[in-house]
């Protein structure tokens, strides 16, 4: 298969194969000539993952600050995102690391307890958040960075968390959309990429069907978790956010698209779900898998309903929009955010007498990266679910073209982690080559893609320093620039820096203004 240009991929054997070489890296064998001219290549990253200064400027608790302090044996090493990477006091020297980059743009997300500390309007703005997104944004654009601006990257204000439950409450709704409205009217002068909710299908199941995620909420049969049921809130937490995504776009929509000229979308994660073999109802399992988790979003937001698959099966468990509100999802976003890690193997499991309900059953497949012989899906990485499948990521964008009317695309997250061995150098900890290899073959994928007529536009990578990594903490490293936890968090850049800064100015390729 070739580019336009007629590039011959030799490295697609590479990107799938399950055992590689390690060493030295030779120069990408494409670069973003091979790209269209409007494509852009980014670095992506989140508030509570990165910023710090949790309690710092005016800014009060979050859920996961909260989370984290009451169950710190939920976290795999303890810690927290109380300090994080300190970006909040470092993101002027970090601007210049991703100009440093080549990148065209910067994914952040902005802290909802920092802007508005009690959650509400009413309850104060905080002017001191205010001035750091500002300052932030101003600074990026001033090294000729665009701004990817993400509304919710998962840390709720606690305040809401304590008063009604939030995302389990429809008064959530509102206040996610004044919130919305206040950032449009501070930052929508420059900023012209917006996402709503992030990966609201994951956080919905992680936090309220196992427990794993803040705020900790599952049925007793399932996980250590005081309160939650796993068989309706799951389904109720990511009703609200479809309808707090439709108030947010609509308001942009009607009252400051015409004046600041942007887009707006929401990201979703997915893996690709392969059946396990051909039998007719391993293929349905991993149908119904993909409804469960990206249909479960990209239904609602395209075409107004959930998934025929859900409805039948959840039943009356399964929240139902209203004429109106169905009308408000349809067609609510001007671009997908498709966050791709890894390929699954689906096997059907029947119908369950079980009267422990919960999302994670609901669909009716056991998901694996092994197939029937025991063999993984692909590379084996430091994380025990995250395996490199690259043909998973091009694979996924023609179902959501096929299915979808290919809507416009921007990967705004796709990466894999190293392992946070204290026994090895720092120089060893900077060789990772693994990384390149991950990012070589998903590329490779995205030009396959392109070709078959998939409207993707963007790349950004997960993540562009080391982060807090939600359950893993800091244990594993994504980032493309090592931090260094355990001393002064000084920026180290990762082989795969220099890959990627030789990838995008090998040619000096001129870009289009964005």
């Amino acid at each position: 298969m070739a580019t336009k240009d007629g590039v011959v991929f030799c490295l697609l054997a590479l990107a799938t194969a399950v055992i590689c070489n390690a060493g030295d890296v030779d120069p990408p064998p494409f670069s973003r000539r091979d790209f269209p001219k409007h494509f852009i290549f980014g670095a992506a990253s989140s508030a509570y993952q990165i910023e710090g200064a949790a309690f710092t400027d005016g800014k009060e608790a979050s859920i996961w600050d909260v989370y984290t302090e009451r169950y710190p044996e939920k976290i795999m090493d303890g810690s927290n995102g109380l300090v994080a990477a300190d970006f909040y006091h470092r993101y002027k020297d970090d601007v210049k690391l991703v100009k440093d980059m080549g990148v065209d743009a910067f994914r952040f997300s902005i802290s909802w307890p920092r802007i508005l500390p009690r959650g509400r309007i009413s309850g104060g703005v905080n002017p001191l958040g205010i001035k750091f997104y500002n300052d932030l944004i101003n600074e990026l654009l001033a090294n000729g960075i665009t701004p990817f601006v993400t509304l919710f990257h998962w840390d709720l204000p606690n305040a809401l968390e304590e008063e009604y439950c939030g995302f389990l409450s429809p008064l959530i709704v509102k206040d996610f959309r004044d919130y919305a409205d206040l950032c449009f009217k501070e930052f929508g002068d420059r900023v012209k990429f917006w996402m709503t909710v992030n990966e609201p299908e994951l956080v919905s199941s992680f936090g309220y069907d196992g427990g794993i995620f803040a705020p900790g909420r599952c049925s007793i049969y399932v996980g250590n978790c005081s309160a939650g049921d796993s068989g309706t809130e799951p389904y109720i937490v990511a009703h609200h956010k479809l309808l707090a995504h439709a108030a947010t776009v609509e308001i942009y929509r009607k009252k400051y698209k015409a004046t600041q000229n942007g887009v707006i979308g929401v990201s979703l994660a997915s893996d690709w779900v392969m059946p396990i073999d051909h039998q007719p109802a391993n293929r349905l399992a991993a149908s119904r898998a993909l409804d469960f988790t990206l249909g479960w979003i990209l239904d609602p937001v395209m075409y107004g309903r959930y998934p025929k698959s859900m409805q039948a099966i959840v039943g009356d468990r399964l929240p139902q929009f209203s004429e109106k509100e169905s009308h408000m999802l349809r067609n609510s976003v001007d671009y997908v955010g498709l966050q791709y890690y890894t390929t699954k193997f689906a096997t059907d499991t029947g119908v369950s007498d079980s009267n422990e309900l919960r999302y994670t059953t609901d669909m009716h497949a056991d998901l694996s990266n092994y197939d029937q012989n025991g063999n993984p899906v692909g590379e084996p990485t430091p994380l025990s679910w995250l395996f490199i499948y690259p043909a998973g990521l091009r694979d996924l964008m023609l179902y959501i073209k096929e299915r979808y009317n290919n809507p416009l695309i921007f990967i705004t997250e796709n990466g894999m982690a190293d392992g946070n061995d204290k026994s090895i150098s720092l120089e060893e900890a900077l060789n990772d080559t693994q990384r390149i290899r991950y990012h070589e073959g998903h590329l490779s994928y995205i030009l396959q893609a392109i070709e078959d007529g998939v409207n993707v536009r963007g790349y950004f990578p997960w993540t562009f320093i080391d982060t807090f990594e939600w359950v893993h903490g800091y244990t594993a490293r994504f980032g493309l620039y090592f931090v260094d936890f355990e001393g002064d968090l000084k920026r180290y850049a990762k082989k795969s820096v220099s890959w990627f800064k030789t990838f995008l100015t090998m040619d000096n390729f001129p870009r289009d203004e964005l």
